[in-house]
């Protein structure tokens, strides 16, 4: 009894000591209880969350089914039979009418057409997968990672429609390894279309007598969706959670060893949500201290040469000089919502740094980066309608560029970029070509001008499967009567190429690299063209 005393009374002179032990008895009782807790919540919620995931996959995949049902209905309708320039055209429609439609092909034996290659000799298409009385089907096309390529196809005649890899992967967003299956031949095939190939059946009483949609196994949930089609069915699979499951077993059974081990794991969360506010807290003070600065990439028109105007490009310069890469702070400044402070002090430091130039030149514009959450609220017009009252600037003058990925909402992003050109604002596609966003699709929105990314500006005269997109999209974009820039041009035989498919600007280091304001000013005001150092070499 006294040597307890002894103890205690030694902890009461010590609080910094007791506050420790406190803290850390607390902390390991709090982590035991949340991990029961995080299980029975967790298989709680595990079949809610595949029960909405399945619904939603099930609207989806049959919105892209009806669509490409509808394509190659169409195409078998018309009168057009052989591959020549009419029926191209009549290929190239059927692409921008449906969405989901990647492809559009006639098929003779081994000649073929398509809204994509043209005319070409082929290897005669292998039995389809599925052989109704009306379509054929045919699966999971390629195992190529490629989301250009096609993973679903639907025939009829002499007519075949496909949906692309990426176009599934868009609206379908599987969990982790998981998979997303066609039933077929009375469910005892199944073929992987997304995802990882799952043993088959994946029970022994397969299939079940229940008439739930989703079945629950140990180590598996199973979603089976009904379609409007007796060729086949679709299911989910998804891998349950059972790492919690055996952690909380092994707790239990090596009760000593779980209490380092929860007082471990709870100390390593520590560090990683301190490490991540940690990069959170850097930026804000970046923010606050101005190490973030604006560069401007200058856009260039390809006949003349002249400037026409320029991208504002954010970067953050260290106090040591180093820079850090936006691939790294934008993503978090976006999950943290900090992306708006950044966009707005871009606004803010373009007009503060070219307001005069701009003020000078009427016909210059500069184009700002939004991010998705800046296109899904009308907030940002309602910032640059006071910046530019304050720098009398143009609404004209202030061009917004959105990427494919960020129209989550195309209908509150419509209305939301609308209200930006109603006063005046150009409204630019950025990356265009590596979304899955079709032309079709793109006409429903209020766009001035397609960027098309480097990606396919480099592949131009190299790489044979990717050259013929940069061309495809002119062409498809003229047709819509939209602008196009060509970003990343290194080359002189790159811009000639492009000025005679039409393209009228372009930007990238064969004109500039992206500038200081005070060497854009300069450009600008000598009015030619320079190409100064290296961002990364200026002090």
């Amino acid at each position: 009894m006294s040597a307890a005393l002894s103890v205690l009374r030694h902890l009461l002179y010590r609080p910094w000591l007791l506050a420790t032990l406190a803290a850390s008895a607390s902390a390991v009782l709090l982590l035991v209880a949340s991990i029961g807790v995080a299980m029975h919540q967790m298989q709680q919620s595990e079949s809610e969350q595949m029960n909405a995931k399945g619904e939603r996959f099930l609207e989806r995949l049959e919105q892209i089914f009806g669509q490409l049902r509808e394509g190659v209905d169409e195409l078998q309708a018309q009168p057009l039979r052989g591959c020549d320039a009419a029926m191209l055209g009549v290929l190239q429609q059927i692409g921008f009418r449906y969405r989901f439609v990647y492809e559009a092909a006639y098929v003779d034996g081994n000649v073929a057409c398509s809204n994509r290659i043209g005319t070409r000799t082929i290897k005669p298409l292998r039995p389809p997968d599925i052989q109704g009385p009306t379509y054929s089907y045919w699966l999971n096309t390629t195992t190529e990672p490629d989301d250009n390529l096609a993973a679903l196809m639907l025939g009829r005649g002499k007519f075949v429609v496909a949906t692309s890899r990426g176009h599934l992967t868009d609206v379908v967003d599987l969990p982790p390894e998981g998979s997303l299956l066609v039933v077929l031949d009375n469910g005892t095939r199944a073929v992987p279309v997304l995802g990882p190939p799952q043993a088959w059946p994946p029970s022994a009483d397969w299939p079940p007598t229940s008439k739930d949609a989703l079945l629950e196994l140990p180590d598996r949930l199973i979603y089976r969706m009904p379609t409007k089609s007796p060729d086949y069915q679709l299911v989910l699979i998804a891998p349950r959670a059972s790492l919690p499951l055996k952690m909380n077993g092994v707790l239990w059974l090596l009760f000593p060893g779980s209490l380092v081990l929860a007082w471990s794991l709870g100390w390593l969360v520590l560090q990683l949500v301190r490490q991540r506010r940690s990069m959170s807290s850097e930026l804000q003070g970046a923010l606050r201290r101005g190490e973030l600065q604006v560069l401007y990439q200058p856009i260039f028109e390809l006949n003349s040469r002249r400037c026409v105007g320029a991208e504002a490009l954010v970067r953050w310069r260290r106090p040591d000089g180093t820079l850090t890469s936006p691939d790294l702070f934008i993503p978090l400044a976006e999950n943290t919502g900090q992306i708006r402070q950044i966009t707005d002090f871009v606004l803010q430091r373009v007009l503060e740094q070219l307001g005069q130039l701009l003020r000078a030149n009427r016909q210059l514009y500069v184009s700002i980066n939004l991010a998705a959450c800046d296109v899904m609220v009308p907030r940002i017009g309602r910032v640059a309608a006071r910046l530019l009252a304050l720098h009398h600037v143009s609404a004209s003058q202030i061009a917004f560029e959105v990427t494919e990925r960020g129209l989550i909402d195309v209908v509150v992003a419509r209305d939301n970029l609308q209200a930006l050109r109603a006063v005046g604002h150009q409204v630019l596609i950025d990356d265009f070509g590596t979304g899955y966003c079709s032309l079709a699709y793109l006409q429903t929105l209020p766009v001035d001008c397609l960027k098309i990314d480097k990606a396919f500006i480099d592949a131009l005269g190299h790489d044979a499967a990717s050259s013929g997109v940069a061309p495809h999209i002119i062409r498809m974009a003229h047709a819509l009567q939209l602008r196009v820039i060509a970003e990343g041009i290194e080359y002189e035989d790159q811009a000639m190429l492009l000025n005679s498919e039409g393209v009228n600007y372009g930007q990238g280091w064969l004109f500039a690299h992206p500038l200081s304001a005070r060497q854009f000013v300069e450009l600008i005001t000598r009015g030619r063209r320079i190409v100064p150092r290296r961002i990364d070499d200026e002090a």
